[in-house]
């Protein structure tokens, strides 16, 4: 897990580092310099041109610009107001830091590549929202990730970004970004005591019109190493529907249905329900009593979000892990308000009693202990109906690997890089039979 900080958080770190503020900066802005070179592919000859402001974003950019020019660069410096720049191979954006408040209106966007220094200037470093900035192509931000790094716009206009450590200690961090080294453990392959059992997912969902997405789901979770997957809809007849060939599925004949899949419930490692379920009204009662009463993990998706919506008492009794798996639009009629600009608050707000995971460019899975996990392996080719049904699937083959949360999170991260295998017009049903692809390059990694 890399580590991810606020501004105001970073004001603690800084505050108690054993060096000098004057040593720090002098170590960031040979950071930058160090960057910079490696974008210019050498000194000799190279222009360069530093947007230096007053604080100490400023001064690292300053500095940067002394240790470039003893190799030989030619370095301009502007203030933030300049309103045009001369052409040169570099930009280096060192006008504004995490503690910038208000907007900033910066020249044109240069031909060449643009190095931001800590943030792009103008990005709000707890949220990403955008008051005016160049776009990087690359940023090194010092001691830590920000959040504002990885949320959309300022993700898409930080570029890749570098972390410099600086010699500080991130103590205890709440929030991470997940990385394919953490998917060792719940990717682990089956071991020799294994049987079907010792995965087994349960699935309730589908309804007419609607079987695609248990469909999806059930591909997902089998693919995902799921030893055994059993299938039913309380509205019609799934097994007469295409399924995978390993799925089970049972037909529940009684209206009041819950007393049924409780039956046999606990020999399952986790329950999902949701994904194509119907809004019916009775189905979602059911469902919320189902929820309710259920003594395992249970992965809540889609129509099964709704029946929580309905009956939000149904969660916060359980004892057993709870996953709600909310859009924006479903997170709204789960806690009566979209996402505001800080995405991080809200979802930890929201996840008092289960892990929540909010969907998004940037994926974030919050636990009712207060970890927040960033997942940045998806991409647009998931912007496509079914894709959040294959990922619920996952989630359920993942969850017998505590803690529920970071089982979310790897899950998540799986599901986006299956994406990234994927041709731009990929469908959801492409998704499944690139898990196991992406499971061998994320562990080799």
């Amino acid at each position: 897990m890399l580590p991810v900080v606020t501004p105001a958080q970073m004001k603690v770190v800084d505050a108690a580092a054993a060096e000098s503020q004057e040593v720090l900066i002098q170590r960031a802005g040979h950071a930058v310099a160090n960057v910079a070179i490696r974008m210019l592919g050498g000194g000799y000859g190279r222009r360069v041109n530093v947007i230096a402001g007053k604080g100490n974003n400023g001064q690292d950019g300053l500095i940067a610009a002394r240790l470039l020019q003893r190799r030989g660069v030619r370095c301009k410096i502007y203030e933030p107001n300049a309103s045009a720049l001369a052409d040169a191979d570099l930009v280096i954006d060192a006008a504004y830091g995490t503690g910038f408040r208000g907007t900033w209106e910066p020249p044109p966007q240069p031909q060449c590549p643009v190095l931001a220094v800590d943030v792009p200037s103008g990005i709000d470093g707890l949220t990403g929202t955008d008051n005016g900035s160049l776009r990087a192509q690359r940023t090194v931000t010092f001691g830590a990730l920000k959040p504002g790094l990885l949320l959309e716009p300022g993700a898409s206009r930080a570029g890749h970004i570098e972390v410099a450590g600086l010699g500080l200690e991130i103590p205890d961090p709440k929030c991470n970004l997940i990385t394919n080294q953490d998917l060792t453990e719940p990717l682990s392959r089956r071991t020799t005591t294994d049987h079907k059992w010792s995965n087994a997912l349960r699935i309730i969902g589908g309804s007419p019109g609607m079987i695609g997405a248990a469909e999806l789901a059930t591909h997902g979770a089998l693919r995902a190493g799921a030893g055994m997957v059993v299938v039913s809809s309380p509205t019609t007849d799934i097994s007469l529907h295409d399924l995978p060939t390993e799925a089970v599925t049972r037909n529940l004949s009684d209206p009041e249905w819950v007393s049924q899949v409780l039956t046999d419930v606990e020999r399952f490692t986790g329950l999902l329900i949701g994904p194509g379920l119907g809004s019916d009204p009775r189905t979602l009662s059911e469902a919320a009593k189902l929820i309710e009463r259920a003594p395992i993990p249970v992965i809540i998706d889609a129509d099964g979000l709704a029946a929580v919506a309905a009956y939000p008492e149904c969660v916060k009794n359980r004892r057993s892990p709870t996953v709600l798996t909310p859009h924006d639009g479903e997170f709204k009629k789960l806690t009566g308000s979209s996402p505001s600009h800080d995405r991080c608050t809200d979802v930890r707000n929201a996840a008092k009693e289960c892990v929540v995971l909010l969907k998004g460019p940037t994926t974030l899975v919050a636990s009712p202990d207060g970890d927040l996990i960033f997942v940045r392996s998806g991409d647009e080719r998931l912007a496509t109906a079914g894709s959040g049904d294959v990922l619920a699937g996952i989630i359920g083959a993942l969850i017998n690997h505590p803690p529920a949360h970071l089982a979310t999170a790897a899950a998540a991260q799986w599901h986006g890089q299956a994406a990234q295998l994927g041709e731009t017009d990929m469908t959801a049903s492409d998704l499944p039979s690139l898990l196991q692809p992406a499971r061998s390059a994320m562990l080799s990694s």
